[in-house]
């Protein structure tokens, strides 16, 4: 069976928690580096197989998906095992939820796009963009706080004791936090879990720094 494919950037916060769910469910595939930096997501070529132009996408085949929440989920019906959801009911919609928290309020507002849209429409400049940033991010990340403070079943992940989706889209937010200056001294509860998903092998893989086009 050929290998999938998967249409991505190093530094894309959305590439980065496909890889770490790639890597948790031991998935290989064939990497195709799309330079955001140049413009490499706006060619005619990619646009064909992704007409919003946007990292990550896939071709298992012929057919192909975009957009990562979609991705990632599929992945974990595709390749079950490992499990990266709960098996109740409620549990699941607990890592949904707060996977959904960083993929949907935060990511989306300091993704390149809007940032590019500040600098280059708005005219900010760096402060101003690194400020908006952390706006939004700190925002997130306070109501992200207090939701792993106040779960007292959790072990030393986002939902019990092993990783799961809901790591995936921390990690590599919290990733983009450090690369915008966020200070995380009021977030212990996120510290300890990405520390404890860093010295997990298939996080290490997946780390922006690892991957073949990093700069």
């Amino acid at each position: 069976m050929p290998l999938l494919q998967v249409y991505n950037y190093f530094r894309s916060g959305t590439s980065y928690r496909l890889r770490i769910v790639l890597a948790l469910k031991g998935v290989a595939y064939d990497y195709h580096a799309v330079d955001l930096l140049h413009e490499a997501h706006l060619d005619a070529a990619f646009k064909a197989l992704n007409p919003q132009g946007l990292v990550p996408t896939v071709i298992e085949d012929d057919w192909v998906l975009s957009q990562s929440p979609a991705i990632i989920e599929w992945l974990e019906e595709r390749y079950p095992n490992p499990a990266l959801l709960p098996a109740d009911v409620r549990g699941r919609a607990r890592v949904r939820a707060l996977a959904a928290l960083v993929g949907c309020d935060i990511h989306p507002l300091n993704n390149r796009r809007v940032l590019q849209y500040l600098r280059h429409t708005l005219g900010c400049n760096e402060a101003a963009v690194l400020a908006w940033c952390g706006t939004w991010i700190r925002a997130g990340f306070d109501a992200l706080e207090r939701l792993l403070v106040a779960d007292s079943a959790r072990g030393d992940f986002c939902y019990g004791a092993r990783p799961t989706l809901a790591d995936a889209y921390l990690v590599a937010q919290v990733d983009s936090a450090r690369r915008f200056k966020v200070d995380l001294a009021a977030y212990p509860a996120i510290v300890a879990v990405d520390a404890a998903c860093a010295v997990q092998p298939a996080f290490a893989q997946a780390a922006p720094k690892n991957q073949a086009d990093a700069v």
